[in-house]
Parts: structure tokens; sequence; C-alpha cells
């Protein structure tokens, strides 16, 4: 399999995107991020998204001239804009704006409207843990989940992010990351069921008529099903309210599949909580009872820390570089080729 350097994939990609229309800004921290996740092994929100933000910009579902704007603030809370573009930028913005507030008025909520598919929020709550600050991101995405006792896909999956910064003794410790979409399980899972002709387990999907079941392609054209059901349910309606009512972001029901061959401009909020612990116990208390925690964790064998597989796989892949798969390398080629 061909293998790129980080700084190779993160040039054709950024060359990818601006072929499709993206402006600089754009393509470049949405290349980025897309190649920080490919590293971390997040290939669903890797390179493999390149494709599909490039017929997004093609085909009008993301303005590739977009600039997020800060369009509401007071203290410690703002609201930016996307305008309609990729995400990568307004979550930019975001962090930047949560971590200047945060420091000045010890939590900040930055809110995003108008937006689209946020990849890997673990990326955008570790961005502000290596500077010191508890971080939490919510996300919506296209209706996927019903509501408890619904049969109908009116929720998305809407990850939550957590990272926590790890200081003292630990200073340079790659911050404790978390990060989970709240479904039971990825879309992806059943895509590659139906693909394989295999059978899912129940639990994950019913079917369109509200129904438990096994058949993938069922479940793709019925809705996923949440974690720990009703509790995740609601916790999925939480995020969704956060991200949306707050914002003035789409709904997930009112946002095409981000798998459609076409569809509407998605909308998508998200929402940007940070803490500086220096406001409350103070930053030396605060590291001393997460390293008093952490230790305690890994008193059981077996235990892994959040993220730290993560964090293995990107620095491995800062000196080895990527993997990418021959069609999808040829793929990024002819889009990067496009450039006019």
């Amino acid at each position: 399999m061909p293998r790129l350097s980080l700084a190779d994939a993160q040039t054709l990609a950024a060359a990818a995107l601006s072929a499709a229309g993206a402006n600089a800004e754009m393509a470049r921290l949405t290349a980025a991020a897309l190649v920080a996740a490919e590293a971390e092994g997040q290939g669903g929100h890797g390179l493999s998204r390149v494709p599909q933000y490039a017929g997004f910009l093609a085909g009008g579902r993301a303005d590739g001239a977009a600039v997020p704007m800060v369009v509401a603030q007071r203290g410690g809370a703002a609201l930016i804009d996307a305008g309609h573009g990729l995400a990568y930028p307004a979550l930019d913005l975001a962090v930047a704006e949560a971590a200047r507030r945060a420091r000045a008025q010890g939590v900040a909520f930055i809110g995003v409207t108008n937006s689209n598919h946020a990849g890997a929020m673990g990326l955008t709550v570790a961005a502000l843990a290596r500077q010191g600050l508890v971080a939490l991101a919510f996300t919506n995405s296209p209706a996927a989940m019903p509501v408890p006792g619904g049969r109908r896909p009116l929720m998305g999956t809407n990850p939550v992010a957590a990272a926590f910064p790890r200081q003292g003794g630990h200073q340079g410790a790659d911050p404790l990351v978390i990060d989970m979409a709240l479904s039971e399980v990825a879309r992806g899972k059943i895509m590659l069921a139906a693909k394989a002709g295999k059978k899912i387990p129940l639990g994950w999907a019913l079917d369109a008529d509200g129904n438990p079941t096994t058949d993938p392609q069922a479940a793709l054209d019925g809705a996923m099903l949440a974690m720990g059901g009703t509790k995740g349910a609601l916790l999925a309606l939480v995020v969704e309210l956060l991200c949306c009512a707050l914002t003035g972001a789409a709904f997930g029901f009112e946002a095409d599949s981000f798998f459609a061959e076409e569809g509407n401009r998605p909308r998508l909020g998200h929402a940007l909580l940070a803490i500086d612990p220096g406001a409350l116990g103070g930053a030396e208390g605060f590291a001393e009872r997460l390293e008093f925690l952490l230790a305690a964790m890994q008193g059981d064998p077996g235990v892994r820390l959040p993220g730290s597989r993560r964090a293995s796989l990107a620095a491995r892949a800062a000196a080895e570089g990527v993997e990418v798969p021959a069609p999808l390398l040829a793929q990024l080629q002819d889009l990067a080729s496009k450039a006019g």
C-alpha cells in the first residue's frame, strides 16, 4: 500500500480541496484536520473524507469562499457563523475564542452555526487541553437515530468529546482525550456489513417500520440506535439542543445525509466549552487530582487510558507517514490535478 509523509498527505489533500473550490485557508485547515485524524488511526474522519468534501464544494453543499465570523458575543460567550463553509475554519476560530475568553473569564462557551461535518472532535478539544484548559465539544449531525419511543430518525449520532490537560510533573504529556459518538455503533460498521453481505447484531438498528433488525441494508434504510438505549438517546437530545437551539443551527432531521449524492447545505451546529482550572481549585491542584485518578486506573492490569492508542499512532505516523489505499490515492491525485 502506498505511504505518504504527513506533509505530503496534507499538501495533496489541500490541493484537492482547493481544486474543488475551497479558499486557501479552508483547504489548509481542512487538510490539516483530516491528516491529523488519519494519523491517529481514525480513517473514517481522515483522507477518505476529501472526495466527499470536494463533492460538497463542487455541488454547492458547502461554500468554498466562506470565512467564519463572530456574529454575537457577551463576556465568556460567543456565536460563530461558519457561513456554510467546511467546518474546520470555524472550529479553528472557536478554539481561539474559547481559549481567550476562558483565560479572561474562567469559562467560555462558543457556539457555531451554519456549519458542516465536524470530523474528529477529539482534535478540537485536544487543541485547548494543550493550552492548559479543560474542554468539552459537541456536534449534531444529519438524522440517524430516533428519540426514545420513536422510530423515525430525528437526531444525529451527535458526538461528544472531552480533553483534560496533563501538567505539573507530566508537562508535555498528551492530554487525556475522550471522543465518542452516541450511537451504539458507527454507521460505517453497518455499511461495511452491508457490503460484505453479513448480518449485524440485534440492538444496533431498527428497520423503516421501527422493528429491530439484523439486516444491515434494512438498518441503513431505517434508524440507528443510541448506545445505552433511552439514556443514550436522551444524551443525543441534549447535544441537539446545545448545538442547535442555542445557536440557530439546523436540527439533524433538517439536514440531508452526508452520504446522499445530492442534498441541502446541512447548517449544522457545534458547541465548545472551555474551563480554566485556575479559576476553580487551581491548576496545580487539578493536575494532582487528575494524575492521582489516572494512577489508580492504571493500577489494574490491562487498563489503557482514553486516547493513548490514538496518540501512539500519531507519533508513529509522524515518523513513518500514513498508508493510503491505492484507489484513494489515485482519486486524490485526480482531484488535485483539476486545479484551475
